[in-house]
């Protein structure tokens, strides 16, 4: 167990736990910790291979366990944010075509056996992987915007609120920079996820032309 695949073993692990802040923490504190844990161990998704690849570490158990931990961390974020966000019947659809790609891929390769070195993880894969990561932190920091902004509009009507947001009232729990930070993180974050989808598609048709002969024999 070199520290590459440490890291990595660290960054599988933790992918279960963002679901489970969830499960024993109150929100916006689970938003908090469960937005902290993915960029953490998404920081970690570069660290190890470019030590293993400085220090010479490079190992069959890296390269096995790195898209694994990868995928696991993008699955379960997704589903945590499908479960808790407002905007869950926007994000369904890219949801589903990242979940059916990896899947796919996996499928594929496991099927493939000994010859999957065909299908080897391309610049766009990993352009993919990051755009998938960054969307998915910007969605977790949405929802911490949106549980501020409910609790600190607790017992206020919708047209009070409205009123704070235009300008109307004065704001008197920070209102308006939450309402702004919401809906700008949510629409940057739903924007990213799209991007991450449409290469997600792109990746897997790659991998699909590639494997095609394979499947043929």
């Amino acid at each position: 167990m070199t520290i590459p695949n440490m890291l990595t073993t660290l960054r599988l692990l933790a992918a279960p736990a963002v679901a489970v802040m969830f499960l024993y923490f109150t929100r916006p504190y689970a938003d908090w910790f469960a937005l902290l844990l993915f960029v953490g161990a998404a920081v970690t998704d570069w660290f190890d291979g470019y030590l293993a690849r400085s220090w010479k570490q490079e190992s069959r158990l890296g390269a096995m366990l790195d898209p694994i931990a990868d995928k696991a961390m993008v699955m379960i974020a997704l589903l945590v944010i499908v479960g808790y966000s407002s905007m869950s019947p926007w994000l369904v659809l890219p949801a589903t075509v990242i979940a059916f790609r990896e899947v796919f891929v996996a499928g594929m390769r496991e099927f493939l056996g000994t010859t999957a070195g065909t299908l080897k993880v391309t610049s766009l894969a990993k352009w993919k992987t990051t755009a998938q990561m960054v969307a998915i932190a910007v969605l977790f920091a949405q929802g911490v915007f949106e549980h501020y902004l409910v609790m600190s509009s607790w017992g206020m009507s919708g047209e009070m609120i409205a009123d704070v947001v235009a300008g109307k009232l004065e704001d008197l729990q920070g209102l308006r920079w939450k309402y702004t930070g919401m809906i700008w993180s949510g629409r940057l974050g739903m924007a990213l996820l799209w991007i991450a989808a449409a290469l997600t598609l792109i990746t897997g048709w790659d991998y699909f032309r590639k494997a095609l002969p394979h499947l043929r024999d």
